[in-house]
C-alpha cells in the first residue's frame, strides 16, 4: 500500500496485532539524525526516557527499540501515558531537507514484510532542517498511522523544544538546580553508528572521557604517527597497532568535522599514509599502501626527527591555526634526544599538541622527560608508556590520552597559538 502526505489510516488496515516496524530511509548528502518521541495526551515529552534515539535506543518498557534507521514497536507493551509516537528526522549541521533525494518511510509487519510505503523528496520541503516524518497515535481505542512530513527550520533542538523537552543549551533559572536535559545533540555515538557500528562501544567510552575532560565543544584535527621500525613487528602482527587506530578514530570523529585522521608511518624515513576514516579504518594497517610490511619507510630503524619535521611542515604550510592532536606511537630505542628537544621546543609555538605513547618497548629517551623540558612557550607534549595495550581498560586509555590536552588547549589559546 502507498501512503501520501497527510494520510491517516488505522494500523489494523496494515497489520494484525500491535507489533510492527517503521523504517526511515532518507537519501541526503547531509548527516541525518532519527528519533522517536513518546508523547503524552497533551502532546508533550513528559518522560524523557521515551525519547528514543541512538544514545537511548530502547524505552524503559522495552516496547520501543531503535536499530539504525529502523524502529521496532510493540504497542501493547506501552504504558497508558504514552499516547502518540512521533518519528522524526533532523539534519545535523549545514543543509536543509530540500536537499534530500528520493526518500521514504515504510511500515513492516512482524515478519519483516513491507505493508506500506510513503515516498517523499526534497521538493516537499523548503528550509526545514527537522521534520516529523510519521505519527503512530491512539484514537477511539485503536492505533492509527499518520503521514506527517512537516517540520522546523531549526534542527533536532527545535523538535525537543516543540515537545516540551529541554536541550543542553537551555540555561535553567539560576534559583533552581538544573534538571537533567534531554540531549538534543546526539554526539559521538550517533556519528559512529551508521558507518562503523563495530566502534559503538569505543565511542561511548570516548564520549565519557571527553565529557570528564570538558572537551565536548573542542574542535581539532587529529594525526597519528606510527613507529614502523623492526622492533615493532610483534605489535603489528598481534594487531595492537590496528587497535590503536580503532581507539583513536572515535576521538577524531568527535574533534574533526571531517572525522578523519592524518596518518604517518616511519622508520629510517617517513611515509604519509592515507587518511583514516570510518569508511576505511577496518584492517587499515594490513591494507593501506599495500600493508605495513610494504610501507616505504626505508631501513627498519627508527628516526623520529625526520617524521616530526614532516608532520610540522604539513600543518605549518596550510596556515590553519586550529588545534592539532598528534598521537605518536613508539616502542623506544629513541636516541636523537638533542634533535627531538630542539624540534619540540620550536614546535611549541605552533598549534600542535604531541601525545607520545610508548608501546611494548623500552629506552624512550627524551620522550619520558618532555613534561619537564624547559624553554618552551607552552607545554606541548605528554608521555605515558604501556607494556601492552591490553594492560589498561579502554576507559583508562581514553582518560590518559585526554589527561593533558585540556591544559594545553587553555594555555595555547591564552597565548594566541590556536584560533
Amino acid at each position: 500500500m502507498q501512503i501520501s502526505q497527510g494520510q491517516r489510516i488505522p494500523l489494523s488496515n496494515l497489520i494484525q496485532g500491535q507489533s510492527l516496524s517503521l523504517a526511515i530511509q532518507i537519501n541526503s548528502p547531509h548527516t541525518v539524525d532519527l528519533a522517536c518521541f513518546g508523547l503524552d495526551a497533551a502532546g508533550k515529552l513528559s518522560d524523557d526516557r521515551y525519547m528514543i534515539f541512538f544514545n537511548q535506543p530502547i524505552s524503559p518498557c522495552g516496547s520501543l527499540k531503535q536499530a539504525g534507521a529502523e524502529f521496532s514497536l510493540s504497542l501493547a507493551g506501552l504504558p497508558p501515558s504514552i499516547d502518540r509516537l512521533v518519528f522524526t528526522a533532523a539534519i545535523d549541521g549545514a543543509g536543509a531537507m530540500r536537499d534530500i533525494q528520493s526518500s521514504s518511510f515504510v511500515i513492516k509487519d512482524p515478519v519483516g514484510q513491507v505493508v506500506a510505503t510513503c515516498p517523499f523528496a526534497g521538493n516537499t520541503f523548503a528550509a526545514e532542517k527537522a521534520i516529523m516524518v510519521a505519527d503512530v497515535y491512539r484514537k477511539d481505542g485503536q492505533w492509527r498511522l499518520a503521514s506527517n512530513l512537516q517540520g522546523f527550520n531549526e534542527g533536532l533542538s527545535a523538535l525537543v523544544r516543540h515537545f516540551g523537552g529541554e536541550v543542553a543549551d537551555d540555561a535553567p533559572p539560576a534559583s533552581s538546580p538544573a534538571p537533567a536535559p534531554v540531549q538534543a545533540t546526539i554526539s559521538l555515538e550517533k556519528k559512529v553508528a551508521a558507518a562503523a557500528p563495530q566502534l559503538i562501544s569505543l565511542a561511548k567510552k570516548a564520549q565519557v572521557s571527553l565529557e570528564k575532560a570538558k572537551l565536548t565543544h573542542v574542535k581539532a584535527r587529529v594525526a597519528l604517527v606510527l613507529d614502523a621500525s623492526g622492533s615493532m613487528n610483534s605489535q603489528y602482527s598481534k594487531g595492537r597497532v590496528q587497535e590503536v587506530v580503532n581507539r583513536l578514530l572515535p576521538l577524531a570523529v568527535h574533534f574533526d568535522d571531517d572525522g578523519s585522521i592524518d596518518c604517518w608511518a616511519f622508520a629510517a624515513k617517513p611515509q604519509k599514509l592515507s587518511e583514516i576514516t570510518l569508511s576505511n579504518y577496518q584492517d587499515f594497517i594490513n591494507t593501506d599502501n599495500y600493508g605495513w610490511r610494504d610501507w616505504n619507510v626505508g631501513s627498519r630503524i627508527n628516526d623520529e626527527p625526520r617524521v616530526m619535521e614532516q608532520v610540522i611542515s604539513y600543518y605549518l604550510n596550510d596556515g590553519d591555526r586550529s588545534p592539532v592532536y598528534v598521537l605518536f606511537i613508539s616502542d623506544g630505542g629513541v636516541h636523537e634526544n638533542r634533535k627531538i628537544t630542539k624540534l619540540m621546543t620550536e614546535a611549541a609555538k605552533l598549534p600542535l599538541y604531541w601525545q607520545f605513547v610508548g608501546l611494548g618497548g623500552q629506552g624512550y629517551g627524551i620522550l619520558e622527560k618532555l613534561d619537564d623540558m624547559k624553554g618552551r612557550v607552552v607545554d606541548n607534549c605528554g608521555f605515558f608508556a604501556l607494556d601492552d595495550l591490553h594492560q589498561v581498560s579502554e576507559e583508562q586509555l581514553y582518560d590518559q590520552l585526554m589527561e593533558e590536552f585540556p591544559s594545553w588547549i587553555k594555555e595555547a589559546s591564552a597565548k594566541g597559538i590556536i584560533a
